[in-house]
Formats: structure tokens, sequence, C-alpha cells
């Protein structure tokens, strides 16, 4: 995400550039130093210091007001962008502390600390276009309270229907649970019932059978009877034959 984050580039040319600056700063002072006793004026050495430390500057100015209004841009709802508020904060100390030695660079520049912040915005001071309030701290953390809130308000909603949802649940179960033990009751009573039919049947079956065998005895009775005259018929057929 870091190269794709338009503040952090240009945080590293303002920190090369506040390098390069800080150099010519002590060049200058040191130029200006050792040309102070020259009663001619400035000298071109210091002439030339001074415009390549005001060039720097100007570059330097311009880089922290990109700064400013990337951080403008996302401190609304810095989650949105991938930031989280330590972050943020780190930015505008950044900021700030370089727009503090940047004030305090020109102010020597100009011999003069009356327009110190000419060029430059108060890093505190993180305001919207259209003359809204300015953006402090306080109201930072406030808008993020807000936030938090909301999403406790959120959460809470959403556990009230995790509960109602529990609840719900809770009493198909009970429901599920008598309709359960009705139904074993149901088959209990089955069972019972089963138990006695099948009694039933069985002593049914043992009647049958008897009355089958007792059908079967008299039957083969009657048919050796009937036999047994047929043969004595025969016989006295032949007898008489």
């Amino acid at each position: 995400m870091a190269s794709e984050d338009p503040f952090l580039e240009v945080q590293s040319d303002v920190q090369s550039l506040l390098t390069q600056t800080r150099t010519l700063y002590s060049s200058y002072l040191r130029i200006r130093t050792l040309s102070s006793s020259n009663r001619k004026g400035p000298s071109t050495e210091l002439l030339q210091s001074r415009s390549e430390l005001t060039s720097n500057l100007e570059t330097l100015t311009s880089d922290l007001q990109d700064l400013l209004d990337s951080i403008r841009a996302v401190d609304s709802d810095p989650y949105a962008f991938g930031l989280d508020t330590p972050e943020l904060s780190r930015r505008r100390t950044f900021v700030r502390d370089v727009t503090n030695e940047v004030d305090s660079m020109r102010a020597q520049l100009q011999d003069t600390g009356s327009n110190a912040n000419a060029g430059l915005p108060d890093p505190d001071s993180f305001h919207a276009a259209g003359g809204e309030d300015d953006y402090d701290e306080d109201s930072y953390e406030a808008n993020e309270y807000a936030n938090q809130q909301t999403m406790m308000r959120e959460q809470d909603e959403q556990l009230d229907d995790v509960y109602r949802t529990v609840g719900t649940l809770r009493h198909q179960a009970e429901d599920m649970g008598r309709e359960l033990e009705e139904q074993g009751v149901m088959l209990d009573e089955v069972d019972t019932l089963a138990d006695r039919v099948g009694g039933k049947l069985a002593v049914g079956t043992k009647k049958i059978g008897e009355v089958i065998r007792r059908n079967e005895d008299t039957y083969s009775s009657w048919c050796i009877a009937v036999l047994i005259v047929v043969l004595m018929i025969l016989l006295l057929l032949v007898i008489m034959i």
C-alpha cells in the first residue's frame, strides 16, 4: 500500500528535500555571519545561498500544502482509506514538525519572525473548503467517538437480532420436544395395541390349526371306511362269480 499512497510518496520527497535544505540553511547562516562585517552590502555568495534556500523553502511549502490536502481528504473517515487513528496522528505530527522547521528557517532568512507563517498553512487547522469550521484534535476525537458509538449501536442491533433468533429457535425446540413426547406416547399405545392384536392372532391361528387337524382325521376315517366297503363288495362279487 505504501507505493500507492500519495502522502507517503510526497513525504519521502519532503524528507529528502528537507535534508538538503538543512545543509543550505547551515551554509547560509555561516556565510551570513562571515558577511556581517561587510559594510558594502551582502556578498554574491550570500545572495546565491539565500536564493537557493528560498527556492527550497518555497518547494517545501508547496509539498506541505499537498500533504495537508491529503490529510483533509481522509480525516473525516480514515478507515475508509485503510488508515487508523495512530497513523493519521503521525501524519499530522510530521506535517506540523516540518512546518515549524520551515517557518523557523524562513524567519531567519527574513531576519524577522513576523512573517514566519507566510505562505504555509497552520498544520493544526484542518478545515474544509467553503468556510467550514477549523478541524482540530478535539473535533477529530469527537468524530471518532461518534463513529464508535454508531458501530456500537449497530452491534447492539445485531446482537438483539441474534437474541431474537435464538429465542425463536428455543421456542421451536420446545415445540418439537413436546411433539416428540406426544409421538412417543402414541408409539407406546400402538406397541401395546399391536401386542394385543398379535396375541389374539396367535390364539386364533392355534384354534384354526386344531380345527384343520380334526377335519383331516375325520376325512381320513371316512375314506378308510369307504375303501373297506368297496373292498368287501369286490370280494363278494368275486366269490359269487
